[in-house]
């Protein structure tokens, strides 16, 4: 979910209903062809970051594949990376206990759920999500499950109203079954003519949209009322098929901030800030490294236990913008340095609602032939083709961060897992079997792009990661293994365990071990 804006359009802003007739206002995403905005009219953009463009962010990351035609190793990539995967959040049990031992941790299990995506009948790809629980309303609390996006800025919720197909299939928020709930404008403000026709937002990303209203009600994170917070809400009257009906996740829950949401009665992490000050401004996730073990998502600091090594931090840039967004100040791969970013002019967005490594298009065709490595063993032998690339060693790829601190990912986290037959003339017979990187390109403009990666799960399930929305700086740790157990596992649609298809889980690790390429150090 990529596209190209100018500064104006980051600032949401909405145009007064004339007469009876209501107002939209429209947070687009996605590629946008050929449809520029009214004149005068200024437009937010939202998006689901991801590979299927299906995690929300008033950001814009196009998703339009190309062909090259050369026979090269990115030659094929950008067809199946618009099927692939992509990424959210939700529950699970022993991290639970970590709000009892610390009171104002508030911890949320998340769920992971895989969803096929198949090409003549067969799965070539997984899009996956994780989701939490959230309640909403008063005195009876309605439960929702919601994806903790750092890419966007609203909580959504499917409203009773709702008819659309996809709204049908989730639990949808009951307006009048709330005592605390206030209808509002998108000020913030009371709604002053309940029978005037009433504004509307609408957000489109890559692969959908949402229309809804404005509602003004208590979110609980928790089960104590200070988890609680009286939050501006859009209640959605129609959700698109993708990515609504093809997931069980409810809603979204948006963890940006500044431009990314219309005020601050809309923005959780402000309106945390200001109810509950005795809370420490940070929230963190942990992504398990696979599905044995159980993610989670943080409010008030993070969890000790799901880190291995010191935490360091990184300020966070461009902060009018309202993404996590860090500078990279350059890129290596092995020991080969990325000319791109060897002036000091990259950044990178984290974004917990994207499920690949996304990276500049021109840097990403670099780095595809740099990381391609041939698969080994016997040219003739059948057994290289089912060979899992995620095991194959390969070399590293190193981003330096502003103040000399390092973010590595190994093979393990950028690798396509099922090898690819190229035909290469220099080869014996023709061709040979490669390796490939799952990178997934983007088309970002100023004033956020066009050198901006997209840190998504690859990244996050490596590293712990702590956003302090106080001090507007990123912390990053090597995540820990030793919390992988956690019970049964409530994973939706796993992948049976000989898949190759991109998406699919990492092979299990050893409780507490933690691989050595996968660091935070200071250089």
């Amino acid at each position: 979910s990529a596209h190209a804006f100018a500064p104006p359009l980051l600032y949401p802003t909405l145009t007064r209903p004339k007469s009876s007739m209501p107002s939209m206002l429209s947070t687009e995403v996605g590629h946008q062809r050929g449809n520029p905005s009214p004149a005068g009219s200024r437009t937010a953009v939202a998006s689901f970051l991801g590979v299927v463009a299906l995690s929300i962010s008033l950001t814009m990351l196009p998703l339009a594949s190309t062909s090259d035609s050369s026979q090269s190793i990115e030659a094929h990539q950008e067809e199946e990376l618009s099927e692939d995967i992509v990424s959210l959040m939700q529950r699970p049990g022993s991290l639970l206990q970590v709000a009892k031992k610390q009171p104002q941790l508030l911890t949320i299990p998340l769920q992971k759920q895989y969803v096929p995506i198949r090409r003549n009948e067969t799965v070539i790809a997984y899009k996956t999500a994780y989701f939490g629980q959230v309640q909403a309303g008063n005195p009876e609390a309605q439960t929702f499950t919601v994806v903790f996006d750092t890419g966007s800025g609203h909580m959504i919720l499917p409203n009773q109203g709702c008819e659309s197909p996809s709204c049908a299939k989730h639990r949808r928020y009951i307006r009048n079954a709330s005592k605390s709930a206030v209808d509002i404008e998108h000020t913030g403000e009371p709604l002053r003519n309940t029978g005037a026709a009433r504004d509307q937002l609408s957000i489109s990303f890559g692969t959908g949209e949402v229309v809804g209203e404005f509602v003004r009600d208590s979110v609980c994170l928790g089960n104590s009322s200070t988890d609680c917070t009286q939050l501006g809400i859009v209640t959605a009257n129609s959700m698109s098929q993708e990515p609504f009906g093809l997931f069980e996740f409810d809603g979204v829950l948006g963890l940006g901030f500044g431009a990314l949401v219309l005020n601050s009665h809309f923005s959780l992490l402000e309106q945390m800030s200001r109810q509950n000050p005795a809370l420490v401004p940070q929230f963190s996730v942990f992504l398990a490294r696979d599905d044995s073990g159980q993610s989670a998502i943080s409010f008030g600091g993070y969890d000790p236990r799901w880190a291995s090594s010191e935490l360091q931090w990184m300020p966070v840039e461009k902060q009018e913008l309202g993404y996590w967004l860090v500078q990279v100040t350059s890129v290596r791969v092995g020991d080969d340095v990325v000319d791109d970013c060897a002036n000091g002019d990259c950044r990178a967005i984290l974004d917990t609602g994207t499920s690949l490594l996304g990276v500049p298009r021109d840097i990403s065709r670099t780095m595809h032939r740099m990381l391609a490595r041939p698969v080994p063993g016997d040219h003739a032998s059948p057994a290289r083709a089912s060979v899992d690339c995620r095991g194959v060693p390969g070399r590293p790829i190193h981003f330096v961060l502003k103040g000399g601190a390092v973010v590595t990912l190994s093979a393990e986290d950028y690798s396509r897992p099922t090898p690819f037959n190229m035909t290469l003339p220099n080869f014996k017979d023709g061709w040979e079997l490669f390796c490939r990187s799952l990178l997934l390109p983007l088309d970002m403009k100023a004033p956020l792009g066009p050198k901006v990666f997209i840190w998504g799960e690859p990244v996050l399930r490596r590293y712990l990661t702590v956003y302090d929305w106080g001090q507007k700086r990123v912390g990053f740790a090597v995540a820990s293994n030793a919390v992988m157990a956690g019970g049964p596992s409530t994973t939706i649609g796993a992948p049976p365990p000989d898949s190759l298809a991109a998406g699919v889980p990492l092979s299990k690790a050893s409780p507490g071990a933690a691989s050595s390429e996968g660091t935070v150090q200071t250089v």
